[in-house]
């Protein structure tokens, strides 16, 4: 069942609607817009739907775009679980069928949810013409070793996969944290206090902040079921995996060699938000790669 909501975010571009449906045990809310091909956008943590904004209305002039709010945010349901890369495909896959969208789809995914788009590619590959892999390690390729605080690697992993303490820490003191991070992932100053006190409201409060850490929280078993589909063989989808050159840079690319066949890697002149720091390159790269490497696809709608 989906259904359309009455309200419309400030954020949200000219020519989309904001959509819901329940899937696989979950209510999902989504923006659609734009006809053709169907394409889906994937947020990370800590942001929801909005960090496609500035690249919605160029990639709706070609394309079908559905953009959700995962699994735990924004103005989606808050499940006690239901985290794993590969559930969450399950989320995907259902909100499509929902909403009466057709495919292959081309999904891109932006940290976490390029973790998603990933295992989408993975687990699924009749479903997809492309996927794209925005500035994140993945689970069962470089993730793990990137986890390793030992041997240099981040610390914020390991913390956010704890059970309770960083909802409790980050309760009350969610803007000044967000800032920080934003900041400090960034290569230039693009996001407003607006912006951030839009995310700091979305993953504000306990809950909302345990929705978040569930993404988290499932990152080992997503690296669990990622290497046991990988030993089966490679991934057969044309992969464009872009890492910005303030942040993962070419690491992910240089890792998924052994097991991607069709992979294309570019390095973004941006810090982490490639979409948010240099949205015209990114569509740009976008629709060269998506020349290059696939048929046309089925009408997503009309």
């Amino acid at each position: 069942m989906s259904e359309p909501t009455t309200s419309t975010p400030a954020w949200l571009p000219d020519g989309f609607e904001i959509r819901t449906a329940d899937t696989n045990g979950v209510r999902l809310s989504a923006a659609l817009g734009g006809h053709g091909p169907l394409l889906v956008l994937l947020h990370g943590w800590p942001q929801t739907g909005r960090a496609w904004a500035k690249v919605m209305p160029a990639l709706a002039e070609h394309h079908t775009v559905l953009v959700p709010d995962l699994r735990g945010t924004g103005a989606s349901d808050r499940p006690e679980d239901g985290y794993t890369k590969r559930n969450q495909v399950d989320d995907l896959r259902g909100l499509i069928d929902a909403l009466g969208l057709t495919g292959p789809a081309i999904v891109a995914g932006h940290d976490i949810g390029s973790m998603i788009a990933f295992s989408w590619a993975v687990h699924h590959p009749e479903d997809l013409a492309a996927a794209v892999l925005v500035d994140a390690f993945q689970p069962g390729v470089d993730l793990e070793e990137s986890m390793n605080v030992v041997t240099g690697g981040s610390w914020h992993f390991g913390f956010f996969m704890s059970p309770h303490f960083p909802e409790m820490l980050f309760d009350g003191h969610e803007f000044e944290f967000f800032k920080a991070t934003f900041t400090a992932l960034s290569a230039e100053p693009v996001f407003t206090d607006e912006q951030l006190a839009f995310y700091a409201e979305s993953y504000g409060g306990r809950d909302r902040l345990r929705g978040g850490f569930g993404h988290y929280r499932t990152l080992l078993e997503d690296g669990r079921e990622n290497r046991a589909a990988l030993a089966t063989g490679p991934v057969t989808v044309p992969v464009l995996s872009i890492g910005g050159r303030e942040s993962v840079g070419a690491q992910t690319t240089e890792a998924l060699k052994p097991d991607v066949e069709r992979l294309t890697g570019l390095v973004a002149p941006t810090g982490h938000f490639v979409a948010e720091e240099a949205p015209d390159w990114f569509v740009r790269n976008l629709r060269e790669f998506l020349a290059a490497t696939t048929e046309p696809a089925g009408a997503g709608r009309s």
